[in-house]
């Protein structure tokens, strides 16, 4: 074989073998396809965690791209992803852009979740907005800060009760809780036994309550007819009630009036009230009413008085003083 020819056969081995590599590794890769047509999707986010260039894109599971590209923004505050979408996936302005994690320690990827696709398609270049990836540091970090928070108010429970095993729980508090139970437990028992008289002295006397309770419905069942009867002889007599009360207003005027006479010394009888000579006979003649009163009272109506002798004389000798 000559030389010129062998190397002819290499180099053509060489370039199948370099064409089967490229088919193999385009194959086997993340990336798109050279000759497959895309669209490209910015995407803003403040925190793209660990993502990577040629990190898979996803729609609803499905491969539908790549990660092109990931930048800083002019300002610094964000970063800009730049996704390649195969033209064949359209997806809408609606949707959800997330940056998920395949497992526990698997690569991140950017996951769309369409929703009612109410809104436009979106365009070659258009900027969405992506929610942060989950941050496993600084979820550590604040399960860390809650496990501190719970260690130190584990500790004040632990001192909360070690003080009121010391106070509440002491000899002379249990001693004294002890003495107040067996106090509760004679008085419930005193009162048990109060109610149990009490309840034989409502069964001895129930029917006399019950006696007492329908005469007393009785009776104000009679106060309700004779209130119902007095309300109506009110009513049917209020004109007489009425004449009747002004006759008795009348009259008080009248007796006011000869009052008023009687003490200004306005006729017979007013003229005999204001005489001096006619007011010391009549308190003499109450005065020997009341002496023969008296008199009829101590001895009776046929009572005489006896006539008073004279007192003897006086004698002039002795023998006639002597005398007996």
């Amino acid at each position: 074989m000559s030389q010129g020819r062998l190397e002819w056969k290499v180099g053509v081995f060489v370039l199948v073998g370099l064409a089967l590599a490229a088919t193999l590794l385009i194959k086997f890769s993340r990336g798109i396809p050279l000759f497959t047509p895309t669209y490209e999707l910015r995407l803003k986010c403040r925190n793209v965690g660990g993502i990577k260039k040629g990190a898979a894109v996803h729609m609803a599971g499905i491969p539908v791209g790549g990660v092109r590209a990931a930048e800083l923004a002019d300002n610094g505050r964000y970063v800009i992803m730049r996704l390649r979408i195969l033209s064949q996936y359209p997806v809408h302005g609606d949707a959800l852009f997330l940056i998920e994690q395949a497992g526990f320690l698997g690569d991140q990827y950017v996951s769309i979740v369409p929703t009612s696709n109410a809104a436009p398609v979106l365009g070659n270049g258009a900027l969405v907005q992506a929610e942060e990836p989950f941050n496993l540091q600084e979820a550590a970090r604040a399960a860390s800060g809650i496990l501190e928070r719970m260690d130190f108010t584990v500790q004040r429970i632990n001192e909360a009760v070690v003080r009121l095993g010391d106070t509440l729980l002491s000899e002379k508090n249990l001693t004294n809780l002890t003495s107040t139970i067996s106090t509760i437990r004679t008085v419930s028992e005193q009162a048990l036994e109060t109610t149990e008289r009490l309840s034989g002295l409502v069964k001895a006397n129930a029917p006399g309550v019950s006696t007492g309770v329908s005469n007393l419905v009785e009776f104000s069942r009679q106060l309700r007819q004779v209130a119902g009867d007095l309300e109506q002889t009110v009513t049917t007599n209020r004109g007489q009630f009425t004449a009747a009360v002004k006759s008795i207003d009348s009259a008080g005027v009248l007796v006011n009036d000869l009052l008023t006479g009687l003490q200004a010394g306005k006729g017979l009888a007013g003229s005999l009230l204001q005489d001096r000579q006619m007011q010391q006979q009549m308190t003499l003649s109450i005065s020997n009413l009341s002496i023969l009163s008296s008199n009829l009272a101590r001895f009776g109506l046929l009572y005489k008085p006896r006539a008073v002798k004279p007192a003897p004389a006086a004698l002039s000798s002795p023998a006639a003083a002597t005398r007996p």
